[in-house]
């Protein structure tokens, strides 16, 4: 970090600092300057091989699994590979106590035994193209125009899907052509034993042994084109499908990978990254602990609870302990102090010309002016979203009251809001859901100031003499969003006026009225003062930078990254290899811990060393491999690829010692861990007996 302070304060240009070599979420049509840095560091395929819209590439084997993760195809048939995290959802909707697929795993030993998804969707990229000049100087109503024109232009008659998504800050716009398949089937997974050993001790942690992946088809109608799920469909075969290598991986040797990132803040100012350390993180820190001890409770409690909230408390456990490495790398790595100095830099620069005097001249001090009033209403806005509708019951009632302002009165409405209730009845506890409740509203009660508060505090206060336990018994005992069978009464005649008399929708409005009315004003004119300093800002660094190759903040579209298999030291006196092996399993192995059973087959494999054609030069099986990849979430379930773009493993978390990597790269520890293929291979034929699947691949030395 000092070195990085004295090169801001001392170079002659005066730059925003360095790009590293393995920094950056590049955009894979605009690889550009990169290219050269690629092959040096072995690449040696060509980019057309990496990105075309003429012939296949390796862009055509990547999708966007279920708009939150990331797969690739592997095989003609569409069987798609993404991390066991991803179709963890999948996963445990199709789990029962009878057949608990999350503890014992599933396989489909063929297609009649793959299982629907409904609602699961997987995407693909056909081409993006850069429209910034089409739409520059055009009006918000000429704007609105162009998207309908391109749509038209791009979409070839609704066979494909278009978004025109902003680039630094909307400084560029690209255009994305996609698309979307609907018939998504469950193929395999291995137990939770194996797809989340280590649990939550592990997560975000090296050195990790966790088998984290599934396997998915994708299918579409005998015409080949896309639709929703029919036992007459077929197994969908792509342009392109990944080759699987078995060589295995050695230090030094290229990574790249492929996926859909989800959003990083490189370019935050110090404004930005000082209200995250100080007010929003240990906010929600506080109130995912207290949320995640009372499901724990439950889960522990009954079998059924376990399943059903299995997959709710992985989500809030995830960013849980990802907010707590953060405020702990953006300490240790002084990195609101790095900020400074990069905005030293900035500062510096501009005081060089009359003319970016005139146009950026106040960019700092209106950053300044806009956080020091965004902090006077940052907390109510992370106690709403954290607290508030951080319980089951109120945003049920948020997606109720949605789908009736949209209208009931068709069968269209009826049937989204049947669908909806369907879904969050399917999992939900009542008496789970009132303990949280009462929890996190207190802790909204207490925590924001009371010139803030809901006016239904009023009414505790009142009524239950500030007790929440009583308030949410009375809840919970009334409102039929608690209550399947209530809210099946209701939707036999499903109206407005009926829901507004429900004492849950009656909290939840109390809560989302005040709070846009005595917060939301000012938020906005927060958030809209943040666009037009955030546009300028980057306006000018990439004025400031035009002579290098800079890379847009992540944003959930399609991003290329590329590095090598590295090991790294975590600490004075710490040393961690690059690679991870089943001794470790065992080594880790407690009997008496959840997080780290080992299943009995497994256990059995180890002992006679049954480890099929996927053990290392040294006779052991590796488990996971790191690389200096520069990924965050959402690039969950990306291919790891070899310089010949044949897939090595599946990415699938980063590290504690850089959690702070979202904001900035720190080319010493920022690590990507990958599950690696050799172990999904083996659990697939050894572990699982799926040979059938191994036969669809494409295997190569």
């Amino acid at each position: 970090m000092l070195k990085r302070f004295i090169v801001f304060l001392t170079l002659v240009s005066l730059s925003i600092g360095n790009t590293f070599a393995d920094e950056g979420m590049w955009l894979p049509f605009l690889l550009g300057k990169n290219y050269e840095q690629m092959k040096k560091l072995g690449l040696k395929i060509t980019t057309e091989q990496i990105y075309s819209v003429n012939n296949s590439s390796l862009k055509d084997a990547i999708v966007n699994f279920g708009n939150f993760c990331t797969g690739e195809v592997i095989s003609q048939d569409g069987l798609i590979l993404t991390n066991h995290h991803c179709g963890f959802d999948a996963i445990q909707s199709h789990s029962s106590v009878k057949n608990d697929y999350i503890t014992d795993g599933f396989w489909a030993m063929d297609r009649s035994q793959e299982l629907s998804n409904p609602g699961l969707t997987v995407t693909f990229l056909v081409r993006m193209e850069d429209v910034t000049s089409r739409f520059a100087g055009k009006t918000d109503e000429e704007q609105e125009a162009l998207l309908i024109e391109l749509d038209k232009e791009y979409s070839e008659a609704d066979k494909y899907t278009t978004a025109v998504e902003d680039f630094f800050e909307g400084n560029q716009k690209i255009l994305f052509v996609y698309q979307i398949f609907k018939d998504i089937r469950l193929v395999g997974a291995p137990p939770s034993s194996v797809g989340k050993f280590g649990g939550d001790t592990d997560n975000w942690m090296w050195p990790r042994h966790t088998g984290d992946f599934s396997l998915f088809r994708v299918y579409m109608d005998k015409d080949g084109k896309p639709a929703e799920y029919s036992k007459d469909n077929v197994p969908y075969h792509p342009r392109t499908h990944l080759s699987v290598s078995t060589a295995g991986v050695k230090k030094n040797d290229f990574s790249m990978v492929m996926g859909y990132p989800g959003s990083t803040e490189r370019y935050m100012t110090s404004y930005g990254v000082a209200m995250n350390y100080y007010q929003s993180n240990p906010a929600k820190i506080k109130l995912r602990e207290k949320k995640l001890a009372l499901m724990k409770e439950d889960m522990d409690a009954d079998p059924k609870v376990r399943i059903q909230y299995a997959s709710k408390y992985a989500r809030v456990s995830n960013y849980y302990k990802y907010f707590i490495g953060q405020n702990q790398g953006l300490k240790r790595l002084h990195v609101i102090e790095d900020k400074q100095a990069e905005e030293a830099a900035f500062e510096a620069w501009v005081k060089q010309d009359s003319a970016r005097t005139k146009e950026y001249g106040l960019v700092l001090a209106n950053y300044k002016k806009i956080y020091d009033v965004y902090g006077t209403v940052n907390l109510p806005y992370v106690y709403i979203q954290e607290a508030a509708f951080g319980t089951e019951i109120l945003e049920f009632a948020y997606r109720v009251n949605k789908l009736v302002e949209a209208g009931i009165d068709t069968k269209e409405g009826k049937a989204a809001l049947a669908a909806a209730a369907d879904e969050y009845f399917k999992d939900y506890n009542k008496s789970t859901d009132q303990k949280v409740f009462a929890a996190l509203l207190k802790m909204y009660y207490d925590d924001i100031d009371k010139s803030l508060h809901p006016g239904i505090f009023k009414e505790v206060e009142k009524k239950y003499k500030g007790n929440f336990e009583k308030y949410a018994a009375m809840v919970f005992a009334k409102s039929m969003l608690a209550n399947k069978a209530a809210f099946d009464a209701f939707m036999n005649a499903p109206s407005a006026a009926l829901l507004k008399k429900d004492v849950g929708y009656i909290c939840m409005i109390s809560i989302l009225g005040d709070f846009r009315a005595n917060v939301g004003p000012t938020l906005g004119s927060v958030f809209n003062a943040l666009e037009l300093v955030n546009k300028s800002y980057l306006k000018a660094i990439l004025e400031m930078r035009s002579g290098e190759a800079l890379y847009p903040d992540a944003n959930f579209t399609m991003r290329l990254t590329y590095g090598t298999v590295q090991d790294y030291f975590p600490k004075d006196a710490v040393y961690y290899n690059y690679f991870t092996t089943l001794d470790g399993i065992m080594e880790k192995e407690d009997s008496t811990n959840e997080e780290f059973i080992v299943p009995k087959k497994l256990k059995e494999l180890y002992l006679s060393k049954s480890y099929g054609n996927y053990a290392n030069e040294e006779g052991k099986l590796p488990i996971c491999f790191i690389t200096t990849n520069d990924i965050t979430g959402g690039n969950s379930g990306s291919p790891v690829m070899n310089d010949k773009g044949e897939l090595i493993g599946v990415a699938f978390d980063g590290n504690w010692e850089a959690m702070s990597g979202d904001i900035i790269y720190e080319p010493a520890l920022q690590r990507t861990i990958c599950v690696d293929i050799r172990y999904v291979l083996f659990m697939i034929e050894q572990y699982a007996g799926a040979g059938h699947l191994i036969k669809e691949m494409t295997l190569v030395k």
